[in-house]
């Protein structure tokens, strides 16, 4: 089924869960929050939350994409985050997903949570494209760390297509990612609001802050994961 605008909205996706909860983290923290989270993933961070939206674990149901707009439209929020797994994981139907959720008229934001092993430059060549949708669409781009084990898998390009309404995220588990996260900063990052987010068993938010504020990164904005400390932090759908 060919939409109005081009959209394929019988093209299937395996998913994880769509509900709704408030927003965790980044800029938009607190704000009631629609989480469509996509399954498959091409990393295995050793520090990862979500390990049920990969494999070995298999997906809890797949839907076509006018399904999955459908069940997002039972939610009132203006806000999406479109996650993972990785959500662009799907190349095609990934970014014909983003256009049908864009064209729901009551959405403002889409925040697209990207793990920096994907290239980016096809959906911000879409996002440049169609004013009525670019300021609705913005990265989380979680550039990984060395205690990820998947740093070298980074495509730096993806910094290059940053804008001022993104934001540029980086994991730190110990003192050698703060450290790695700053040289980063320094030499590749463009646009965005920055962030530093703790790993939640590892670096604990105080040191964090002493960190960021003894390197004075006036910039940087600490990001704590709002949802772990509401609820337990192994609780899903929240």
């Amino acid at each position: 089924m060919l939409g109005t605008s081009g959209i394929q909205y019988d093209m299937k996706i395996p998913m994880v869960e769509i509900f709704q909860t408030v927003e965790g983290e980044g800029t938009r923290a607190g704000f009631p929050t629609t989480f469509v989270r996509v399954f498959n993933c091409n990393l295995r961070c050793t520090w990862c939350d979500t390990k049920y939206s990969y494999a070995p674990y298999k997906p809890e149901f797949t839907a076509t994409i006018g399904e999955i707009v459908e069940q997002v439209k039972r939610f009132p929020n203006k806000h999406i985050c479109l996650t993972g797994g990785e959500p662009l994981i799907h190349g095609e139907r990934s970014l014909m997903l983003l256009k049908a959720l864009a064209e729901i008229d009551y959405i403002e934001d889409i925040h697209i949570e990207t793990n920096g092993a994907i290239n980016i430059s096809e959906v911000c060549r879409f996002r440049e494209s169609h004013p009525n949708f670019k300021k609705k669409i913005r990265f989380i781009l979680d550039y990984k760390l060395p205690s990820s084990g998947e740093m070298k898998k980074m495509i730096l390009e993806n910094f290059d297509y940053s804008q001022d309404n993104d934001e540029v995220k980086f994991v730190i588990s110990d003192s050698n990612d703060f450290e790695v996260a700053t040289r980063i900063l320094k030499k590749l990052y463009k646009k965005g609001t920055v962030l530093f987010s703790p790993v939640w068993e590892t670096m604990p938010p105080d040191k964090l802050v002493n960190l960021v504020l003894s390197n004075q990164l006036v910039n940087v904005k600490v990001s704590l994961q709002l949802h772990k400390i509401i609820w337990d932090p192994n609780k899903r759908g929240v």
